[in-house]
């Protein structure tokens, strides 16, 4: 007799239009029931509209179908929006006290590290004024959905994306809103989007500690922050003040990060400090929390960034940042 943990793997090799992930990923179906050789599945119906609805009943009674013994299949879909199903074990935001820090770089690539591991992750672009995470994933497509929810983007990778950008008539129009109407476009996107199954949730905050920051860290359960930095004296001291406001949300500091630590010239074998000496250290002893890399100015990376090949990304640096961040947030 075929039995529910047969039928779910079957299921998990069935795609939801317009996605990249299986039915069990983006954690749709809802019940299964077998007896006596009739399958009765039930769905979630969050962010598919009838035409979905319909190719996916279609699909599943013809596979389940198939199976041993099984001699008949109904499937029925219950009315649910996204945040009654989505299940994401870790809510990571990276946040600076400043803009032009490249936050977004470390949201791209905390992800990246994590998807390298076989994590689900998804990536919720936060800054509504400054997205610039599809751009860097080379993804131009609209999300899919219905008035139930937003199916996200899928990388090339299979890392799952949400950004303004993606929704805008074009990626270079302005977003002129105030901050009210930027809180909510964030909310939307955490309780509207239909993430499912993800292990880790990467939020790519907007910098600063005024109202996007504070709609994120009071909306959404973040398990852990990220803090990027440069190594101007500027800078660190605008990341106290990010440093402070985490402390004052009662959020964990999970590890800093300092990008453009440095520029390393091959041609004499040797790092140029370009915006002063590191302060790595520093900043993780402000923070409490452990230096997970200090990311070099790389000129390959920024051509990746701007073809849209980031994932194709693979140094000694980023190499050795993903293993301490994959080894910190395994412990958080």
């Amino acid at each position: 007799m075929t039995t529910q943990k047969e039928i779910t793997a079957n299921l998990d090799a069935i795609i939801v239009p317009n996605t990249t992930r299986s039915i069990v990923k983006a954690n749709l179906l809802r019940d299964i029931k077998v007896a006596n050789g009739k399958v009765s599945l039930k769905l979630s119906s969050a962010a598919l509209s009838p035409g979905p609805q319909e190719w996916l009943t279609d699909r599943i009674k013809e596979s389940v179908g198939d199976m041993p013994k099984v001699k008949s299949v109904e499937v029925a879909f219950t009315d649910e929006k996204p945040k009654d199903i989505n299940e994401i074990g870790n809510i990571i935001a990276v946040m600076s006290g400043k803009g032009g820090v490249g936050k977004s770089l470390v949201s791209a690539l905390t992800a990246i590290a994590l998807r390298r591991q076989g994590h689900e992750v998804g990536i919720l672009d936060a800054d509504i004024t400054g997205p610039s995470i599809p751009k860097m994933f080379g993804i131009t497509a609209r999300p899919g959905g219905s008035d139930t929810g937003l199916l996200p983007v899928s990388s090339d990778t299979g890392i799952q994306l949400m950004s303004v950008n993606l929704l805008l008539p074009n990626q270079d129009d302005a977003v002129i809103w105030r901050g009210p109407l930027i809180g909510k476009a964030i909310t939307q996107f955490w309780e509207e989007t239909l993430w499912g199954k993800l292990d880790y949730l990467i939020v790519d905050l907007p910098p600063g500690t005024a109202d996007a920051p504070l709609t994120v860290l009071q909306t959404l359960p973040v398990s852990g922050i990220i803090i990027v930095f440069t190594p101007q004296d500027l800078t660190a001291m605008v990341v106290r003040k990010a440093v402070d406001m985490a402390k004052q949300m009662k959020k964990n500091i999970v590890g800093v990060v300092e990008n453009m630590s440095y520029l390393y010239v091959p041609e004499i074998d040797k790092k140029i400090e370009l915006f002063g000496k590191s302060r790595g250290e520093e900043m993780a002893k402000a923070a409490g929390a452990p230096l997970l890399g200090t990311l070099p100015i790389d000129p390959e990376l920024a051509v990746l960034c701007d073809e849209g090949e980031i994932e194709r990304y693979d140094t000694k640096s980023f190499t050795d940042f993903a293993g301490l961040t994959l080894k910190t947030l395994s412990k958080s």
